[in-house]
Formats: C-alpha cells, sequence, structure tokens
C-alpha cells in the first residue's frame, strides 16, 4: 500500500514540474497542463467514512427488534487521475481503490495472489466522428446504477439489484457511437467485447468472451453536466429530461458464480469447472425535473439450459457452483428542497430462480444534505428488508427479516 502511495505522489510531482497546475473551486480536483498544451492530468481524491447498524426481526414482528450489529469503517477510498494525452481527442482514467472493500477478494491465482489495486485504468479515442473506442479496464454499459459513480449516489448505498445482478468492470474494447434525431432526440449506442472474468484478471481466459450490447435514447435532449448519470436533483432541469437505456449481455461459459463477480466454480479436483453461458437483460430510466428526481431498472439473469447449478466433470451428482439468476426490480424517487436536502425512497425486489437463494423486498428512507453537490454532503437512509423463501408467491414468508440504518460522510476533491 506504502509503495502505491509512493508512486503516485512522485508521478504527480514529477507532471506539476513539468506542466502548469491550476486549481479551481472545490471538488473540481487539481489540474496539471503541459506547458505546450500536450496533455493535461486531473487528480482527485475522495473518501466515504460510514456508520452502519443492522437488527434481526424475529418472526417479522417488530416487538421483537434484537441482535444489534454494528460497525464504522472506510466505505471507500481512492485517487483518481484522467485528462488527454496529445490531442483532446485522446482521453485517459485511471482510479486506483485503497480501502480492503475496494481491493478485497484477489487473494487467489486468477488474480496471482495479489490485491485488487486498480478499479479503471483506460483510454477512450474519438477517431472519426461521433465514433470512438474505449480499451483498457472500465465498466461495462450495463445498468444506469451500476454505471452512475459511487461518489454520486442519491442513498448511501447502491441497491440489492445491483449487488446482485450487475456485470460491474471487466477488461477489453467498448465501441460507441451517439446521433441526433431531429433537434434534440439524442440516441446512444455502445458495443462491448470483454473478457468476461471481472477486474484485475491476471490468468488466461477462462471461459468464453462477454459481449454487451447497451442502446440508450434521450428524446428531451441532454441532460446538465451528463445528469443522466449522476443521481439526485442537484442541477434542477428547467425543463423535464428523460433517459431511456436498455442493455443484453451474454458472458460464455461464465466461470464465475455472477459472472464478472462472484467466487470461481472450481471442479473437485481444483480446475476449472466448464462454466455455461450466462444472458442479462437491463432496463432502466431516469427522469428529472426542477427538484424531482426518478430512476426505475429492471434486470433479468438467465443461464442457458435454465438449470443454475454447475457440476463436477468427473461426478455429475455433485454440485460445485450455483449461479445467481433471476429478476430485480429496483424504483426510487426523491425530491431536492430548495436548502439542497434531498429526501428519497426506495423499494427493491429482488427474486432469484427456485433453488438458487431467497425472495427479498427492501424499503428505503433516506435524507441527505448537499453542501458542494456530491462533492461534500452527508446521507443517512433506514431501509427494512423482508426475507422469504425462493419460490413463494408471498412477500414475507418464514424468514426473520432485517432492518438497517446507515450514516455516511462524503468528501471529494
Amino acid at each position: 500500500m506504502n509503495k502505491i502511495i509512493s508512486l503516485v505522489v512522485i508521478a504527480f510531482s514529477l507532471n506539476t514540474a513539468m506542466g502548469q497546475i491550476s486549481t479551481d473551486s472545490f471538488g473540481k480536483g487539481i489540474n496539471v497542463i503541459g506547458k505546450d498544451s500536450s496533455y493535461t492530468m486531473k487528480f482527485g481524491v475522495r473518501f466515504q467514512s460510514l456508520y452502519m447498524a443492522d437488527w434481526n426481526v424475529r418472526d417479522d414482528d417488530f416487538q421483537y427488534v434484537e441482535d444489534l450489529s454494528s460497525n464504522f469503517l472506510i466505505r471507500r477510498s481512492r485517487f483518481k487521475f484522467n485528462g488527454y494525452a496529445f490531442t483532446p481527442k485522446l482521453k485517459y482514467k485511471m482510479e486506483f481503490g485503497l480501502t480492503n472493500r475496494d481491493i478485497g477478494g484477489g487473494i487467489d491465482a486468477e488474480h496471482n495472489f495479489a490485491p485488487r489495486f486498480i478499479l479503471d485504468a483506460f483510454i477512450d479515442w474519438n477517431f472519426f466522428g461521433n465514433f470512438s473506442i474505449k480499451a483498457g479496464q472500465a465498466k461495462l454499459p450495463g445498468n444506469r446504477e451500476r454505471v452512475i459513480s459511487s461518489g454520486n449516489m442519491q442513498l448511501v448505498d447502491r441497491s440489492r439489484l445491483n449487488s446482485r445482478y450487475n456485470i460491474d468492470r471487466d477488461m477489453g474494447v467498448q465501441l460507441k457511437h451517439h446521433f441526433t434525431l431531429g433537434s434534440q432526440f439524442l440516441v446512444r449506442e455502445v458495443v462491448a467485447f470483454t473478457q468476461g472474468e471481472g477486474r484485475n484478471i491476471t490468468a488466461n481466459n477462462i471461459g468464453g468472451y462477454d459481449y454487451t450490447f447497451r442502446l440508450e435514447m434521450l428524446p428531451f435532449g441532454k441532460f446538465q453536466k451528463k445528469g443522466d448519470y449522476v443521481a439526485s436533483a442537484i442541477y434542477r432541469e428547467e425543463k423535464p429530461k428523460l433517459a431511456l437505456g436498455f442493455t443484453y449481455d451474454i458472458n460464455e461459459r461464465a466461470p464465475r458464480e455472477r459472472g464478472q463477480n462472484g467466487s470461481f466454480i472450481y471442479n473437485e479436483d481444483g480446475s476449472h469447472a466448464q462454466g455455461k453461458t450466462l444472458n442479462t437483460i437491463f432496463a432502466d430510466l431516469m427522469f428529472k425535473y426542477k427538484g424531482l428526481n426518478i430512476m426505475i431498472e429492471y434486470a433479468n439473469k438467465m443461464v442457458d439450459g435454465d438449470d443454475p447449478n454447475v457440476y463436477d466433470k468427473d461426478d455429475e451428482s455433485i454440485v460445485v457452483g450455483t449461479y445467481y439468476v433471476g429478476t430485480g426490480i429496483n424504483a426510487q424517487a426523491g425530491w431536492m428542497f430548495k436548502n439542497n436536502v434531498e429526501l428519497t425512497g426506495r423499494y427493491t425486489q429482488i427474486t432469484p430462480q427456485v433453488g438458487v437463494s431467497n425472495n427479498e423486498t427492501e424499503y428505503t428512507l433516506g435524507l441527505s444534505k448537499f453542501f458542494v453537490g456530491h462533492k461534500l454532503k452527508v446521507q443517512t437512509d433506514i431501509s427494512y428488508r423482508q426475507r422469504g423463501f425462493a419460490g413463494d408467491i408471498t412477500p414475507n414468508a418464514g424468514r426473520d427479516d432485517k432492518l438497517y440504518y446507515r450514516l455516511q460522510f462524503d468528501i471529494h476533491f
């Protein structure tokens, strides 16, 4: 960890020595511009300090709220670098995670027994007209909530739909294009070809490859300051703005239980199991008007053959892994008051395939105070999670429920 921080400091010092430093208002980072203007680099730091508490609700009865569990932690702490090299049409971004939550999960052969420091590392080249290509490690064009930065969220953290079904980051290439119909109807298309195994993988391709297709439509034109990927009504759109998104992802012979996430699946002899192909569909929308912000998402993850279990190569009676497949719905809406306090409500329903996991229905109420937009804010929320048995048509069947409280401070500069 100390070596990583030292290298970042040395690199930044060398760049500042060779260029010109400019600083803007709080939250805009530190900008370095080459003396010949052949490159730029913006350096930013952010962290989130989080308190969490949860209780068990025995027999789904609020008379029996018990078993308190709580902790303080640094939820995220990150360094970010971005700018352009040689020409403004050739952009780059690097982002490094420093907390255990960011770098954990990499101590295995697939990650070369090393922490997963790198979050993003890519170039983005606008090579012709409205076409650009992104190469490296980056977020896939999946569900909107996942692509929105963790520093720009409407509530303390993302929903259960995202944690269960998202396709996350991956390594490969993405081809992007956009065009306008009429005076303002904006259409964006993205096609991605990636390894399919998530971030920071050093092993050879284990399964097949991943193919992602996304279409976005903005019938009323662009949002202010890319607000279709900024949660909350920070910019208070004066006219209604709507963004619709549709994604289809194919992960061939996925070697992990959640595609780009989750545990690797091994045969009894320790070799990688023969994976199955995962297909994921996302549909989402973002609507903003003045103080109102609405975001809705739907996810459906399926496995070829409809059997989520993976069996040992030598004994098909032994289940060595299970894909997390099923459907999910997430809907949230918030109102930003004139004093930059926002009240938000969220409803999430997770319905895994029978035999995979249990049903969940979660209700969340959040309150946020924005001092400098998302760059300096405090957020708190409380959630009630109903847990039912998989396949049961009732929303709350037989399992104890959970009650959660969270308080988070976020600073980004």
